[in-house]
């Protein structure tokens, strides 16, 4: 966004009206205005389709983990690497198209990104064992890395300060819709077919979600503010990136309270389902009270909370209580209260869950907006992070077998008391005052 005499609020307000609106050729400026909001509204959906891309590829399947393993005749661990696989494909995708959309443009590499990720899901529902099936989430992981790290960049290329807070809190009511209905969805196609038609669906909405992006989805990257180095050029941005130490703080308290979250993930349908002996059907219905809960937080953040509080204190907040959610599960799930059963266990992970809807968007937010020059390799690295720490937490859930919940809040206490210490160490959010936490660094 250019630089002007005019406040930064002013120039977002201008920016959100126009920026994806053509040449007016519109008889009046009322006209132009409501064609402006139906432009805003479309691409806030658009990207928030590409944000519940990925929990729809993963939380789909969740219920259908158990049935894996006995229909490939592999061990629950084993089975688990599916989750680590994808999760790990689309870090790495993100070291790659990040910087790619930087200097291409976010438009032409988002496109390519779908149409592998459309075809590698489709051989996911047709892979006869689970090294295979490993494989070809890995793929699929790679491609889908694509509209993870765009849709942050577009939103950085669109947003600045506390509208970009508002807009990711936005995004998170849409793209939270996907982890409610997704289990739900995924348990009632079990009940028609088996797992591989979890892929079959997923294929689909990959198809039109390519289309929808295909016809409406604009070039947000202007060619004037384009990298034009290589793959040097890229490094040194990312390098430079790191070396901010603020930058650095709120990413990796970000990747520690995901990776607390994606313990819950990769545990939860053999706690819930092994352990305390639930149906798919009610583990899905747990899964979508908790994912509410997530979106309800995320909303209050962004309606309430942004604008009236600082983003570093939610965040803390947010993140304390993540922590005490954590050590609670952790005493719960190792008989420190005798056996709680399910209903306390559901209550501790819907707080944890919750309180994820302080943390997730004001890190993004904290860090993006010391990265104006370079959003796409800045969200690579946010997404990388995220996702690489959760890949290998996720194994390690299942370390002990299916029968104890121990190793996933153990995960979690680690995730989330790290998650704190990097805040404070490294964020120093006492120090932070608006003039300087707002500036860009340079690679």
């Amino acid at each position: 966004m250019p630089d002007s005499g005019v406040s930064r609020a002013q120039q977002e307000r201008h920016e959100e009206h126009t920026v994806h609106v053509p040449p007016p050729t519109l008889p009046g400026a009322a006209t132009v205005t409501a064609a402006a909001r139906r432009a805003g509204l479309l691409v806030t959906l658009v990207l928030g389709g590409l944000t519940a891309l990925p929990p729809l590829s993963m939380d789909m399947y969740l219920p259908a983990l158990p049935a894996v393993t006995d229909s490939l005749h592999a061990p629950a661990s084993t089975v688990q690497l599916t989750l680590t696989a994808c999760l790990t494909g689309m870090a790495l995708g993100q070291l790659v198209v990040g910087p790619m959309s930087d200097r291409w443009g976010r438009r032409k590499p988002l496109l390519l990104g779908m149409i592998v990720y459309v075809i590698a899901t489709a051989i996911c529902a047709f892979a006869p064992s689970a090294e295979l099936l490993i494989g070809f989430r890995l793929l699929q992981g790679l491609a889908g890395a694509a509209g993870i790290v765009i849709s942050r960049a577009v939103v950085r290329d669109l947003y600045d300060g506390d509208e970009m807070a508002r807009f990711f809190s936005t995004l998170m009511l849409i793209s939270g819709v996907a982890p409610v209905i997704a289990p739900v969805i995924g348990g009632q196609v079990l009940r028609f077919t088996d797992w591989r038609g979890i892929f079959a669906v997923l294929t689909v909405v990959g198809v039109l979600l390519t289309l929808v992006v295909w016809k409406w989805l604009h070039e947000t990257l202007p060619e004037s503010q384009r990298h034009t180095g290589g793959v040097g050029d890229a490094l040194r941005t990312m390098r430079g990136l790191l070396a901010d130490r603020v930058f650095t703080g709120y990413m990796v308290a970000g990747s520690l309270a995901f990776a607390a979250l994606f313990a819950y993930v990769a545990a939860s349908p053999f706690v819930v389902q092994e352990i305390y002996g639930a149906s798919p059907q009610t583990f899905s219905l747990l899964f979508g009270i908790n994912s509410i809960g997530l979106i309800a937080v995320g909303q209050i953040n962004g309606k309430i909370l942004v604008g009236r509080v600082s983003l570093d204190k939610a965040l803390g907040f947010g993140l304390a209580v993540i922590s005490l959610a954590a050590i609670a599960l952790l005493l719960m799930t190792s008989g420190v209260f005798g056996d709680v059963g399910l209903l306390p266990v559901a209550a501790g992970l819907f707080v944890l869950m919750s309180a994820m809807g302080l943390a997730m968007p004001n890190t993004n937010t904290q860090a993006l907006m010391r990265t104006r020059h370079a959003a796409g390799s800045a969200s690579a690295l946010l997404g990388t992070s995220s996702f690489l720490i959760g890949a290998i937490a996720s194994p390690l859930v299942g370390i002990a077998g299916e029968r104890t919940a121990v190793p996933m809040a153990v995960a979690q206490v680690v995730c989330a008391l790290s998650a704190m210490a990097c805040f404070l160490v490294l964020c120093r959010p006492w120090r932070n005052r608006p003039g300087l936490r707002d500036q860009p660094t340079r690679g």
